[in-house]
């Protein structure tokens, strides 16, 4: 699969986590709101992803992901915080895993 499809497939899998966390615990909302910074910074890059040179892949993707790992891992943080919600942080880590495979094949 291209790099272009796996951030496609990442960003389109952290905005489906960011539906799913409307409908959560309340408890969860301040975790809700981080995982939308890291949706809309991802958002912003999937169309234009397909139309960036192989070349520059990895110096223009570098930093759109790790500022979404970045975020996603505060937002891991707040769902262990709270007991509950385990289901919410395994799911962050697993994204923030896919990340990294990402940036490491770059």
């Amino acid at each position: 699969m291209s790099v272009s499809n796996r951030f496609r497939d990442i960003a389109k899998d952290v905005a489906v986590f960011r539906t799913e966390l409307k409908g959560c615990d309340p408890r969860a909302e301040q975790g809700a709101r981080i995982v939308k910074k890291a949706s809309k910074g991802l958002q912003e890059w999937v169309d234009q992803v397909g139309e960036v040179p192989r070349m520059r892949l990895e110096s223009q993707l570098t930093p759109i992901l790790m500022k979404a790992h970045d975020t996603l891992d505060k937002a891991r943080l707040v769902f262990e915080d709270i007991e509950g919600l385990d289901a919410q942080a395994d799911a962050a880590w697993d994204l923030q895993q896919r990340i990294y495979r990402l940036l490491n094949d770059l």
